[in-house]
C-alpha cells in the first residue's frame, strides 16, 4: 500500500533535494539559522509538499496548479543556493551540482505537468 505521489518520479527526486539541501545548510554560520538556512530548506522541502498535496484529491486543474507552486518553490532555492554562493557559505562545486539538479527537476516538473490535460 503506498500513496499516489510517492510512485512519481519527480517526488522522489524532490526529497532527494531536499535532503542535499539540508544537508548542504548544516554547514552554513549559525548567524543564518532564522534567514537563509530557513529559507532554503523551505523552499526545498515546499517543493515536494506542494507535489504530494497536489496530487492527493485534487482536480487536475488543482494538481497543475501545485505543480506550480512547486516550480516557484525550486526558482526560490536557486535564489537562495546563488545567495549562499555569493556568501561564500558554499563552493562553486556544489552550487554548480545543486544548480543542475534543481534544474533538471524543474524540467522534469514542467514536462509532467504538462501531461496532465484539464
Amino acid at each position: 500500500m503506498s500513496f499516489k505521489f510517492e510512485k512519481l518520479i519527480i517526488w522522489q527526486k524532490s526529497m532527494d533535494f531536499g535532503e542535499s539541501i539540508f544537508q548542504l545548510t548544516l554547514q552554513f554560520p549559525k548567524d543564518e539559522a532564522f534567514n537563509l538556512t530557513s529559507q532554503i530548506r523551505r523552499a526545498s522541502d515546499s517543493v515536494a509538499l506542494n507535489i504530494s498535496e497536489g496530487c492527493i484529491l485534487q482536480s487536475k486543474l488543482e494538481f497543475r496548479k501545485f505543480l506550480g507552486y512547486s516550480i516557484r518553490s525550486l526558482a526560490e532555492a536557486v535564489t537562495c543556493l546563488y545567495k549562499a554562493k555569493n556568501r561564500n557559505y558554499i563552493s562553486e562545486e556544489d552550487f554548480n551540482k545543486l544548480y543542475n539538479e534543481s534544474y533538471n527537476l524543474m524540467n522534469q516538473i514542467i514536462a509532467f505537468r504538462n501531461q496532465i490535460k484539464e
